[in-house]
């Protein structure tokens, strides 16, 4: 799946786009301090930002402290 894609189904499930950055780059750092993904992917052969995206967009991982976006 494309980036923009993953971004977009992030954002319908309810994250702000400000939040959603945030989660992205937290998630990060922790698939580069070692943290094993929630995916069945090989984490040596992607870019963490990638992961820590989808992981979101897939709802496999939640945003603690974040409301999520009435609409």
């Amino acid at each position: 799946m494309r980036t923009e894609e993953l971004t977009a189904k992030a954002l319908g499930r309810g994250i702000d786009r400000y939040e959603l950055a945030i989660a992205v780059a937290k998630r990060s750092v922790e698939l580069d301090n070692g943290k094993p993904s929630k995916l069945n992917v090989d984490i040596r052969t992607k870019k963490s930002a990638d992961i820590a995206l989808l992981e979101l967009a897939e709802g496999l991982i939640t945003i603690k402290g974040f409301v999520p976006i009435e609409k």
